[in-house]
This record gives C-alpha cells, structure tokens and sequence, in this order.
C-alpha cells in the first residue's frame, strides 16, 4: 500500500544541510518525492512510499538533522503522485 505526506517547517534551518539530510534520509528509506527552500523561507517537503517507509522517514522530517530548530509543522496527507526518485528542488 502506498502512502504521501506533506510537510511545511518553519524555523531556523540551514537549507543546505537540512536538504541534503533529508534526501539522504529518503534514499536510504526508499522514498520519492522532494524537498525546497520556498521564497517565505518555509522549507517543504514532500515523500511518498510504501506505508511504513513514509511513517519511519516522517519523524525525521519533522525534526531535522541535529541543530535545526524547527518551530511549527504543517503536516498532510495527500494523493500519491508516483514520484520516482528524491530531487532537492530549487525555488
């Protein structure tokens, strides 16, 4: 079974470390989809996958590597879009 999750975080994230820790995440759990810096300075991040790599991979979404500073999430399911791979996306 198949599964999609989106986040928004706010705080004081590092986006090149932050980006790079959560693809790396989503590659060794073998989940597709994205990550961003959008314009607001939010970061987004969007994972698909089977059931229990989106929920094994959505703790370290909503925190981060170690030094981040996350101070609100937004989190929603939604549909499942057949992304193949894990891209960090420039705004």
């Amino acid at each position: 079974m198949k599964k999609s999750k989106r986040f928004f975080l706010t705080g004081s994230i590092q986006p090149v470390i932050f980006n790079r820790f959560i693809k790396d995440s989503a590659d060794s759990f073998g989940v597709a989809g994205f990550v961003r810096t959008l314009e607001d300075g939010r970061t987004e991040i969007f994972i698909e996958g089977n059931i229990d790599s989106v929920e094994k991979i959505t703790p370290l979404c909503r925190t981060g590597p170690q030094h981040s500073i996350i101070r609100k999430v937004e989190e929603k399911e939604e549909r499942f879009q057949s992304f193949r791979d894990f891209k960090i996306l420039n705004f």
